[in-house]
């Protein structure tokens, strides 16, 4: 009879380009503009189950650039990579679809999102380098201050 291998197994599947969309809604007019734009980028993670020992991590970001209230750019891109995960215990699965994951999936976001930018006519938008392990902490301690804080009625 065969034993089954218990070893730790955490590897990379796949890694893809899930969404990008590029939007200039005012353009040509605001091109002619020559103040600098003000640019506001936010980021996302989210991992989920997609079959034993199989996730789905995805990393977003739109970067959304104005000139005063008139949008000159904007890019929302989800990178997305298939892991495999198994034999590790529970409770650093959390820690690895949060921080290692994303850290793998991250750099493909950052060059896709440079480039289409780049190829919309733009000066590309660098987006830096993030520190995975700091925001999956300030995600666990904030989900946790929300479970402790007693709920809000408003009456």
């Amino acid at each position: 009879m065969a034993e089954a291998n218990l070893d730790p197994v955490f590897q990379i599947q796949r890694v893809y380009l899930k969404d990008l969309s590029l939007e200039q809604p005012n353009s040509p007019e605001i091109l002619l503009n020559q103040e600098q734009p003000s640019v506001d980028i936010q980021l996302g993670v989210n991992a989920a189950p997609v079959a034993d020992g199989l996730f789905e991590v995805t990393v977003t970001a739109t970067v959304h650039t104005q000139i005063a209230d008139k949008t000159v750019f904007m890019v929302e891109a989800k990178q997305a990579g298939i892991f495999e995960i198994r034999n590790i215990q529970a409770e650093q699965i959390g820690s690895i679809l949060g921080i290692a994951c994303p850290q793998i999936v991250y750099p493909y976001l950052r060059s896709n999102v440079a480039d289409i930018i780049q190829r919309g006519g733009f000066p590309p938008v660098h987006m830096a380098e993030i520190n995975f392990q700091a925001m999956y902490e300030q995600q666990q301690v904030e989900a946790a201050a929300a479970a402790v804080a007693p709920p809000q009625i408003i009456v």
